[in-house]
């Protein structure tokens, strides 16, 4: 069953999230296995909030640990993800 993964990043920016996306885009393992979907915006108290589907948590903490460095490298802080089922995910 496919999972949503929500991560909250207290005082992330848009310039940090760019520059961390713009690198993991150009990772020889880019797409990871199991990458259904992203989405990412403002949280709206001066952080980020990413929002993704993946085919598995497993998938997801996979993708977590070989992008880790990558994540130390842009001074992203760590990230603590939430994982909810997904039912259905539909897109276009």
């Amino acid at each position: 069953m496919a999972v949503i993964v929500t991560v909250e990043i207290p005082g992330g920016t848009q310039e940090q999230y760019e520059s961390t996306t713009a690198r993991l885009e150009r990772a020889e393992w880019w797409p990871p296995q199991g990458f259904i979907a992203h989405a990412a915006g403002p949280d709206g108290s001066g952080g980020w909030r990413v929002v993704d589907f993946w085919e598995s948590e497993e998938d997801f903490l996979a993708f977590a640990a070989k992008a880790r460095p990558i994540f130390v490298e842009q001074g992203m802080p760590p990230i603590l993800p939430t994982f909810q089922d997904a039912v259905n995910v539909i897109t276009r």
